[in-house]
């Protein structure tokens, strides 16, 4: 633990301040149009865009994600754009995600259409995995195969101090699966999947349920602590993690507001030991240890209010 303080103490002192202070008022704007004047949904259901669930997030996100590059090279001279190589990953970055959030990936599973519904949501999360780390996988074939794939390895990790980390939260959860507008929202599955009252789910359905749910903290971790930090630090060093981490809030802007604001704190910290560890599996244990509990909470909470 105290090595992961390090490593954030000394991030925010050799961080340049201006960007810093430029990055977090652009995330701030971008929170506050979403929020008050709904922006992500105006773009994405923008008559005017062709396809605009894709164009619409596309725009979003590569606003999030390249204005803190342009920042930098202003305002520090740095030539990041004279770089091809460079340019062609800032422009798919933004593609690869909005591509995931506008598929349209139903299949018909079942006739029925409770179970149709509930065998989608188990596809749904994989398959887009799937489909991200396709691309993850290219772009690391062309641009970066002297390095572990974006943050598989485990040759700096060291587990103790994101274990503590979960176990930190353990009893706060434990207090917020006895609050109604807590179990109103978890388990997920009863926020995602209406399932009809004739439809059972056996606890092998649930495990899938979550198992399915899991891998998306996966693509996350991956995406944006392995793809936009260590397919970058070869041209900009720590400042990878700024523009990650703009770009991380925006996918949290149908969140709770709150959720929203810490996520981007969240991910610059999470970034921070990425780049320090070369390894997403701190931030992966973090992520998913959590977001279990928080399930199991609910799970645990709803047996209690039901007894």
């Amino acid at each position: 633990m105290k090595e992961i303080f390090g490593y954030i103490r000394d991030y925010f002192r050799s961080t340049n301040k201006k960007i810093l202070i430029l990055c977090t008022l652009q995330t701030a704007i971008l929170v506050y149009l979403n929020y008050h004047n709904q922006l992500e949904g105006q773009l994405t259901t923008a008559k005017t865009l062709i396809w605009p669930a894709f164009t619409g997030h596309y725009a979003l996100f590569a606003t999030a994600f390249i204005l803190p590059y342009l920042f930098y090279a202003v305002a520090e001279q740095k030539k990041y754009f004279a770089s091809k190589p460079f340019i062609i990953l800032i422009v798919v970055a933004p593609f690869i995600f909005a591509l995931k959030m506008a598929l349209n990936t139903n299949l018909p599973f079942s006739s029925d259409v409770n179970w149709n519904e509930y065998w989608n949501k188990i596809y749904y999360w994989p398959a887009r995995l799937t489909i991200m780390l396709s691309f993850l996988f290219l772009l690391w074939k062309i641009f970066d195969e002297e390095q572990p794939l974006y943050g598989l390895t485990a040759n700096k990790f060291v587990w103790r101090p994101y274990v503590g980390m979960v176990a930190f939260m353990l009893p706060l959860i434990a207090a917020a699966s006895t609050q109604p507008d807590f179990l109103a929202m978890y388990p997920k599955i009863k926020s995602v999947l209406p399932i009809g009252n004739h439809i059972r789910l056996s606890w092998v359905h649930k495990l899938l349920f979550e198992l399915s749910y899991g891998s998306d903290f996966f693509g996350i971790e991956i995406f944006f602590r392995g793809f936009l930090i260590l397919a970058f630090t070869k041209w900009v060093g720590s400042n990878a993690i700024l523009p990650m981490a703009c770009f991380y809030c925006t996918i949290h802007f149908g969140k709770p507001l709150g959720e929203c604001i810490s996520s981007y704190f969240g991910g610059m910290l999470l970034g921070i030991v990425v780049y320090n560890t070369r390894s997403i599996y701190g931030g992966l244990i973090v992520h998913l240890g959590i977001a279990w509990l928080m399930e199991l909470g609910g799970y645990l909470g709803q047996l209690a209010h039901s007894g």
